[in-house]
């Protein structure tokens, strides 16, 4: 187990627990270390060399063997990379001429003949149909011995690990961090929080648990602990009881409850009678959520505890049986009589669901006296709404321009997205500055006093993390909307998977678009090489895991965006396999190498999602030549088997022309808020001494030198930024 929690500190932290014990001559045992680390791509800080050299050998070496397998599994090199064609990206046939190649082999093979012969004369054959399409045609030790060693070069990533507190303070800090997040923490991250906590219920907690689905993370590993669960609402209850049931603590999702042990049971509903009893005005919230309490009801037997009477309230408001209108329906009311006046004031005692309402408020209001009671009502809240709200709302009246022919977008917690007319009105001008001005006043109010504040030009746009769900557990991977600098002639895409059950076909495409968001050309299984570069062969067979790349040259891509994407063609869907991911590697021409070289890969990102075509980012031509990644970690619904480039590219290219026009909040906006309270702002260059005294840095790493107790966002913690 303590492996697998130095794996999450690694993963979370980019730092390696120094390990105690007893003092010895390990210099030689971690500059081995270090040379392996940096075969992947990575480096031990002078620190932390520093820390093993003094450790014991023996100690250092079986260190040495964890942080390795963290390290390659975090960059994707755990894994067998083959490819279908042994020199890749050299030697990719002509499409046509392959495929030509595996019906001649078939209809040389005894026992593929008379199949192939009978598709032949219907006039349709299945590639799959023939015995050499989608294999590999090589061992993977023949695949490496086909390729020259990378050549190294000074563009190569080069992550650095920092020296860390003994294992057990750095999982005590890594769980205090997410479990008081003041950000929704995405699926990958939920599930370490789970580990987690089932170690520390019963040892330090954060002051405060905000979110309330993390709430229920933290709850579940409390009652297994035999500690008593945090619950102040009737809908903690609820999530705690889908958390117990392996369902979506968000409530999304309809959850299969399971039966429930006599302990569990009156736990929840002692909870549950203690949180209406202090506030019967809860019951308000039972309706919302009324179908998932009445099957909730069916495994708790409210009525076989007596002593629990307000607990039983919850469920007669559920089937019907009680009255207890839902504070939504009070707003609805009032807005319905066009009281948007008394709307505004009622939703001032449920201060997050009045900014979430704003933009409707405002629509909604006739006349100056109703705009100023809303703007008003709005301005006195703000104080009490969370940070991530205040932040959410900003860059939504970022988006809210009074320009024409505009389209909404919309991206749900799955990744999925859909397009739809703008036909709201404008807002007044001076109402969206005013309030702007009062959003970005609260903001700064709550954000930390800098001292002495150095900045990474990259990280300034990187988009802030207001929510977990709009990022991807891994490498170098950024929230949705971030903008990150391109730099290398070839640029390569891959992608993984392996089944678990079933024969499982996924496909690495690459669509290339030319400014107006047409179709210039396309990479895949259907059009292996053209002008842009080239693709390694279609593998449909996944049990002992599959690889597929793409290689691109940059400087002859034909247009102005390159969208890579997974699709899946058949079998399990992302969910469904036991592992699958998707990343890219940036090269100089003259580097060679084998196909998956862990030291170029500058992203790697897990695909888990529920969509059957994954869009981890895309790639766009600046006016000067420039490429930058803006990442978009969507999921398309797609068709429930073979997905093909071909078949998507229109819906692709109308959701990527949405994104672009959105304008996202990123850490450049806060940047500015501290600027204005820091003694010092400094753009940090790598080179630069760095300031005595408190000192607060942004940027993609950690450097070296930083002053003790200097306060360190990178994008590994990035959600710490965000105020609660």
């Amino acid at each position: 187990m303590d492996h697998t929690l130095e794996h999450l500190v690694v993963r979370h932290t980019r730092r390696l627990p120094v390990p105690a014990g007893p003092a010895g001559d390990g210099a030689a045992a971690a500059r081995q270390l270090d040379a392996a680390l940096m075969s992947v791509g990575f480096k031990l800080s002078a620190d932390l060399l520093a820390a093993l050299s003094g450790l014991a050998g023996e100690t250092v070496r079986t260190t040495a063997a964890r942080a390795l397998d963290a390290v390659r599994e975090l960059v994707g090199d755990h894994v067998r990379h083959n490819t279908c064609f042994k020199d890749f990206p050299a030697g990719v046939p002509d499409t046509r001429d392959f495929w030509a190649r595996c019906l001649a082999e078939a209809l040389a093979d005894p026992s593929a003949r008379r199949t192939v012969a009978e598709r032949l004369r219907t006039g349709v054959l299945n590639l799959l149909d023939l015995p050499s399409y989608g294999t590999y045609r090589h061992t993977y030790e023949e695949m490496l011995a086909a390729h020259d060693e990378l050549i190294a070069a000074a563009g190569d990533r080069l992550t650095v690990l920092h020296p860390g507190r003994p294992l057990d303070e750095e999982v005590t800090a890594l769980y205090l961090s997410l479990a008081g997040t003041t950000t929704p923490l995405g699926d990958d991250h939920l599930r370490d929080l789970a580990l987690l906590a089932g170690h520390r219920a019963d040892g330090p907690q954060p002051e405060e648990i905000p979110v309330r689905e993390v709430r229920a993370v933290v709850n579940r590993a409390r009652l297994a602990a035999g500690a008593d669960p945090l619950l102040d609402t009737v809908t903690d209850v609820l999530r705690l009881a889908c958390a117990l049931a392996g369902g979506d603590v968000t409530l999304r999702e309809p959850t299969r409850f399971r039966a429930l042990s006599r302990p569990v049971r009156r736990a929840l509903l002692g909870g549950l009678d203690a949180v209406v009893a202090a506030s019967p005005a809860k019951l308000a919230d039972v309706p919302a959520h009324r179908e998932a309490w009445k099957r909730l009801g069916e495994r708790l037997h409210p009525h076989e505890y007596p002593r629990w009477p307000h607990a039983a309230e919850v469920f007669a408001v559920a089937r019907g049986e009680k009255a207890a209108p839902s504070f939504d329906s009070r707003v609805e009311a009032l807005l319905g009589r066009g009281d948007v006046t008394g709307a505004a004031e009622l939703l001032t005692s449920a201060p997050g669901r009045l900014l979430r309402a704003l933009d409707r408020l405002l629509r909604t209001a006739e006349g100056p006296g109703e705009l100023e009671a809303v703007v008003t009502a709005c301005e006195r809240v703000l104080p009490q709404v969370s940070g991530r709200v205040v932040l959410s709302l900003r860059e939504h009246f970022r988006n809210r321009t009074d320009e024409g022919g505009r389209r909404r977008i919309f991206v749900n917690r799955f990744g999925g997205a859909w397009t739809t007319a703008d036909t709201r009105p404008p807002l007044p001008a001076a109402v969206r500055e005013r309030l702007c001005a009062a959003l970005d006043a609260e903001t700064r109010r709550r954000l930390p006093a800098p001292g002495r504040l150095l900045v990474d030009p990259a990280v300034l746009d990187v988009a802030l993390p207001l929510s977990g769900r709009a990022t991807a557990d891994g490498l170098g991977v950024l929230p949705r909307g971030s903008v990150s600098p391109v730099e290398g002639e070839l640029l390569r895409f891959f992608t993984y998977w392996k089944q678990t059950a079933r024969t499982t076909d996924y496909d690495l495409s690459a669509l290339v678009l030319d400014a107006g968001h047409r179709t210039v050309t396309w990479l895949s299984y259907t059009a292996l090489a053209d002008v842009e570069g080239a693709h390694s062969g279609d593998i449909t067979d996944a049990p002992e895991g599959a690889s597929e790349f793409i290689d691109l040259r940059l400087g002859a891509v034909r247009g102005a965006y390159v969208v890579p994407q997974v699709n899946i063609y058949a079998g399990e869907g992302f969910e469904e396999v036991e592992e699958s991911f998707f990343g890219f590697m940036l090269r100089d021409a003259e580097q060679k190498g084998r196909p998956f070289e862990p030291r170029t890969v500058r992203m790697k990102s897990d695909l888990r999602g529920p969509g059957r075509v994954a869009l981890p980012l895309a790639f766009e031509r600046d006016d000067d030549g420039h490429w930058h990644a803006r990442w978009l970690h969507l999921y398309l619904k797609g068709r429930p088997s073979a997905n093909s480039v071909e078949e998507n590219r229109v819906s692709v290219a109308v959701l990527l022309r949405e994104l672009l026009a959105r304008t996202p909040l990123t850490v450049r906006h806060l940047v500015d808020l501290m600027a204005r309270d820091a003694v010092a702002t400094t753009v940090w260059d790598g080179a630069s001494l760095v300031p005595d005294g408190p000192v607060t840095y942004i940027g993609l790493e950690r450097p070296a030198g930083l002053p003790p107790g200097a306060r360190v966002f990178t994008p590994e913690n990035l959600r710490d930024l965000i105020p609660a």
